[in-house]
Parts: structure tokens; C-alpha cells; sequence
């Protein structure tokens, strides 16, 4: 009785570790805003939800206390994948920002970004905010709680970090690829049309030079900028939603195929 009381805590433990270093960098829930006191209840309250799946599918505790530490360092680590995985989804929205920045003439203009603890350009924070606000209206943490906890403890084992290493490297290979990819499709509109009132200018300074073309163009593009923005707000948003939708759906095919070749 008192053993196997014993193995259900180590199991439980296992279960927290992981969900805590998944909490610690998901977006939204990881911000400095939330007290560390309401993260750490969530997470056991997250681990306790889970806990019996994961006792049914008879989740294997090494005797040695070694080979367990061991194993809490590998639900950490599938933890902070899986979180680190769903923090590049924003951080797509905050390059993006950060693209055409420059030529709106706002490089110079920088906030304080409480999720990332970093200071980023004013675009990528307002395409972040307005990121957050699709991820929870298209139901993102429902999906978290879906693919990152429920799936990942179906078929992830701390073992898979060593087992299937080239799979996982190459997943967060497309994951970065996948951010470039995602940050230049959100941005090209406003680049592009900035380019053309940057090419507009460069011929009106040609045919007047008299015009102090640098004082108009900094009004003329961030006029242009935000008029493009606002106009392609609804499109912005559905291609956000289905950003995200892809990367979930990205982590679950890797998730269930890792499963699938253990088995």
C-alpha cells in the first residue's frame, strides 16, 4: 500500500514538472502579469486532471533515485519543447511587426513587452496583442490543453527526447523556418506598399528637389501604413487564426507520430 502510494506521488511529481515548464513558457499564461503563485496552482490543478489517463497507461517509475531525477530532467525538457514550440507562434507576430517598423519610421519607437521581457518595436506589439486576442477568441488555450497536455502525455515519453532526436530537431527546425515564413506573409502588404511610397518619394525628390522629401515621407508612410493596416484587418486576423491553427496541428502530427512509431 505504502509503495504503491509512493510510485502515484513520483508519478504525480512527473506530471507537474512537466506541465509547470510548459506553463513557464506558453504563451499568454508564462507573462510576468500572472503571479507565479496562480501558475503553480494551475499546473497542479492541470497535473491532477491528467494525473489518472496517465496511471492507466501504466507510466513506467525507475527504482534508482538517478534514473528518476534523470527522468524529471526529460519532462522538463518535452515541457519546455512544447512551450517553447507555441511561443514561436507569437513571436511570428512580433518580427512581422518588427519588419516594417523601419520603414514606417517607428525603429526608433519601442515598448516593453511583459510576456517576452524584452523591448520590441511598437508594431510587433500591437500585431501581438492583437495575436492574443485571436488566440483566445479561436479557442487557443482549449487547444493547449488538448495537444500540449492531454496528447503529449498519450504519447510523449521523456525518452523520445533520445530516441527520436533527429524528428525533434528538425521539428524545431521548421518551427523557426515556419516563423520567417509566417512573419513575411503577415508584413509583405506593408512592405510592399511601402516600397512603392518609398520609390514614389525617390522620383518626386528627382523632379523637384526643392521638396524636403525626408520631412514628407515619414508623415505620407506611416498615413499609408496604418490606412493598409486597418483596411486589412479582417484578412490579418483570419490569416493569424489559421497560423495558429497550423502550428497546433503541426505539434500534434509530430506528437501522435512519435506515439505511433513507439508503439
Amino acid at each position: 500500500m505504502i509503495q504503491a502510494l509512493t510510485g502515484n506521488i513520483q508519478l504525480y511529481l512527473l506530471v507537474f514538472f512537466r506541465i509547470i515548464a510548459m506553463v513557464e513558457l506558453t504563451p499568454l499564461i508564462s507573462s510576468s502579469s500572472i503571479p507565479q503563485i496562480a501558475k503553480i496552482g494551475m499546473a497542479l490543478f492541470l497535473s491532477a486532471a491528467v494525473f489518472p489517463s496517465v496511471l492507466a497507461s501504466h507510466y513506467a517509475i525507475p527504482p534508482g533515485i538517478v534514473d528518476y531525477f534523470l527522468l524529471v530532467l526529460g519532462e522538463v525538457g518535452i515541457g519546455l519543447l512544447i512551450g517553447f514550440l507555441l511561443n514561436l507562434i507569437f513571436s511570428a507576430f512580433q518580427l512581422a511587426g518588427q519588419f516594417f517598423s523601419l520603414q514606417m519610421g517607428f525603429s526608433a519607437s519601442e515598448v516593453f513587452d511583459p510576456l517576452s521581457q524584452v523591448e520590441i518595436p511598437l508594431m510587433g506589439e500591437f500585431l501581438n496583442m492583437i495575436a492574443m486576442l485571436v488566440f483566445i477568441t479561436s479557442s487557443g488555450m482549449g487547444k493547449f490543453l488538448l495537444v500540449g497536455v492531454q496528447r503529449s502525455f498519450q504519447y510523449l515519453r521523456a525518452v523520445d527526447l533520445v530516441t527520436h532526436r533527429e524528428g525533434i530537431i528538425a521539428l524545431l527546425l521548421s518551427g523557426l523556418q515556419g516563423l520567417f515564413t509566417s512573419a513575411l506573409t503577415i508584413s509583405f502588404p506593408i512592405l510592399g506598399t511601402l516600397l512603392l511610397v518609398s520609390v514614389a518619394m525617390g522620383l518626386m525628390a528627382r523632379a523637384a528637389p526643392q521638396m524636403d522629401v525626408l520631412t514628407m515621407g515619414f508623415p505620407v508612410s506611416i498615413g499609408v501604413s496604418f490606412l493598409l493596416l486597418f483596411a486589412t484587418m479582417p484578412y490579418l486576423m483570419t490569416a493569424m487564426e489559421r497560423i495558429i491553427d497550423g502550428s497546433f496541428q503541426t505539434l500534434n502530427a509530430f506528437i501522435t507520430q512519435v506515439g505511433s512509431l513507439r508503439r
